[in-house]
């Protein structure tokens, strides 16, 4: 099958921003940017659910409940992501690694359902983890499935409009290239985010 070539461009900045992150993540180099390795460490548990502040939104036990401001604790299984119904609290809460790395799995994961999937998971079907290493195994293999469907993907299903039927975005109404595009945004800010975290821990001192 021939790529469309406006997805070409796409798919070639997330294949770039997935591997930076997932260096990033585990180590035991990453890319300076310049293709300088320089050294890092896989991810700790402790420095996956670290709160640099007070007042943070994580990923935590449901029998402990949800942190401050929020309302549930979002997900299947032992761990919950901490969240509430709109409208959100003002100011954002300030969100740990674990619950960055978490939304991000969930995201990608329920898209790739509700385009190449039964389109009927929800967030309440998503297993957020309380480790570090399952739950970057996790977030991998939630990318793999988006990037496999990407490989799917004709010029057509690119202008469709609601190709996918994501319920907690305007997916419905856009075209699934706006969805791709939008999914490439999610994780370049949120890497750089997450790459932000992992250096503050690296110097807090």
């Amino acid at each position: 099958m021939v790529t469309p070539p406006r997805l070409v461009p796409l798919l070639a900045q997330f294949e770039f921003a997935r591997d930076r992150l997932l260096a990033r993540l585990r180590g035991p180099v990453m890319d300076s940017g310049n293709g300088t390795d320089v050294p890092v460490g896989p991810l700790t548990d402790e420095e996956y659910r670290w709160e640099p502040v007070a007042g943070c939104w994580s990923v935590r036990r449901h029998a402990d409940g949800p942190g401050d401001r929020a309302t549930v604790l979002v997900g299947a299984g032992a761990w919950g992501r901490d969240a509430t119904p709109p409208p959100h609290p003002e100011p954002a809460p300030f969100t740990t690694l674990a619950w960055r790395v978490s939304h991000l799995a969930e995201m990608f994961m329920l898209r790739t359902d509700h385009t190449a999937g039964g389109r009927t998971l929800t967030r309440d079907d998503f297993v957020s983890r309380g480790d570090a290493a399952t739950a970057v195994a996790d977030f991998e293999r939630a990318m793999a499935g988006w990037h496999a469907m990407l490989g799917t993907l004709t010029d057509a299903d690119l202008d469709t409009v609601g190709y996918s039927s994501y319920p907690h975005g305007s997916d419905p109404e856009d075209p699934m290239v706006e969805t791709v595009w939008w999914m490439n945004q999610e994780l370049l800010a949120h890497g750089a985010e997450i790459a932000l975290l992992r250096d503050l821990y690296r110097a807090r001192g």
